[in-house]
């Protein structure tokens, strides 16, 4: 089963050792960022600094400024955390020692961008912006991320990208000094509180026969119980019809469904247009369409028939794999499935049980694992995934 590892140019550059420590584990690819939101990073073994701090989104390789001239939305570059090409020297070390590369390219995930260009931002029922997620629907905002999808995914030398927040971002975030656990958000409570209601959205949802304030209405309305702790937003779709009822709730999803799958056909063409023949594309996925995130929602059958795969979270289990491996059956498709696992114990990850979670996957249909993060790891970790991948062969 072929194996990738997630790394960050910032793991690669400057420690003459990562390479052979990567190429040691018995990986076969590298899935390396090339646009990516701010983070706080751990470098366990870096021999000149310990904590990488991103200060925010950034591609990390020179921008393709003929591509980019006169636009308001353009890619921010890269603070001294990842100076100049960051990517393409990690990428050519890799590369000249036998590993593939492909691209981790973060789409819709931009709290910068957000902060300088407020009016791109979802605005929730309530009226409260969300700067770190961008409201896909917004033409000028899609336009931007098709072609940051195409610049950051097809850079020189990859064989691939995956796909990452390629779909709607809403209310969960991993937010500094996030303070927002106060009241549990179940399934549908997540839902209801990531609805977007910038103007775009607010003619999306006439397009369907609903009035938008009517739907903010139903929205405040349906949590102002969960807010005092007198009822759960738990249920899944049903949950979500059950507090908005079936028409509202279809034609909220109706418009954002249609939204995310626009964009997302749109980004993998622009990729294929810009990539060299047999280039992957993946995406990073979940199989119900109407959860927000990293792992967009998707249809199954409709991703995997625009997308060569996705990349699957499953530290949690293996279950969301088995939609998709259903529709590969049904269909006859030979697509991608890889089930991404966490191997940092301190992150939750279980790296010694790495071997018995891949036999899972396989059994669930997967056909590739993802191993996240071999940057973040500690020594004690990568060795018990170093065992885990020699086993698989």
């Amino acid at each position: 089963m072929k194996t990738s590892a997630f790394l960050y140019p910032w793991d690669v550059n400057g420690d003459p050792e990562a390479v052979a420590r990567i190429a040691g584990l018995g990986v076969r690819q590298v899935t390396l960022a090339s646009a990516y939101h701010s983070t706080r990073a751990l470098t366990p073994r870096h021999p000149r600094h310990r904590i990488v701090t991103a200060s925010h989104a950034a591609v990390l390789y020179p921008v393709e400024e003929a591509r980019w001239e006169g636009r308001s939305l353009r890619p921010y570059a890269a603070g001294e955390w990842a100076p100049g090409d960051a990517y393409g020297s990690a990428a050519a070390e890799l590369a000249d020692a036998g590993l593939e590369v492909h691209t981790w390219v973060v789409l819709a995930h931009n709290s910068r961008m957000g902060e300088e260009h407020p009016s791109t931002s979802v605005v929730n029922a309530y009226g409260d912006r969300y700067p770190w997620a961008p409201c896909i629907a917004q033409p000028a905002t899609r336009d931007y991320l098709v072609d940051l999808a195409a610049e950051a995914a097809v850079r020189p030398g990859a064989r691939g990208t995956e796909l990452e927040s390629l779909g709607w971002y809403g209310l969960a975030h991993l937010h500094a000094h996030d303070k927002i656990g106060g009241v549990g958000l179940g399934d549908a409570g997540q839902y209801l509180m990531s609805l977007c209601f910038c103007p775009v959205c607010l003619d999306g949802y006439a397009e369907q026969g609903v009035d938008a304030g009517e739907l903010a209405r139903a929205v405040r309305e349906a949590l102002e119980p969960v807010w005092r702790g007198a009822a759960t937003s738990e249920g899944g779709w049903a949950g979500v019809e059950k507090l908005l009822g079936e028409e509202l709730a279809g034609a909220s999803r109706g418009w954002r469904d249609g939204v995310a799958r626009a964009l997302q056909e749109a980004a993998v063409a622009a990729v294929r247009a810009a990539a060299p023949g047999g280039f992957q594309v993946l995406l990073h996925a979940d199989p119900v369409s109407y959860h927000c995130g990293a792992n967009a929602g998707v249809d199954p059958g409709h991703i995997l028939s625009v997308a060569d795969g996705v990349v699957v979270p499953c530290t949690g289990g293996v279950g969301l794999l088995r939609p998709f491996a259903e529709v590969g059956r049904e269909a006859g498709q030979a697509r991608v499935l890889a089930a991404n696992f966490t191997v940092v114990a301190g992150m939750g990850g279980r790296p010694g049980g790495l071997a018995a979670d891949a036999e899972r996957a396989a059994s669930s249909g997967a056909t590739e694992l993802r191993l996240y993060h071999a940057g973040l790891a500690s020594d004690r970790d990568l060795e018990a995934v170093r065992a885990a991948v020699a086993g698989l062969d």
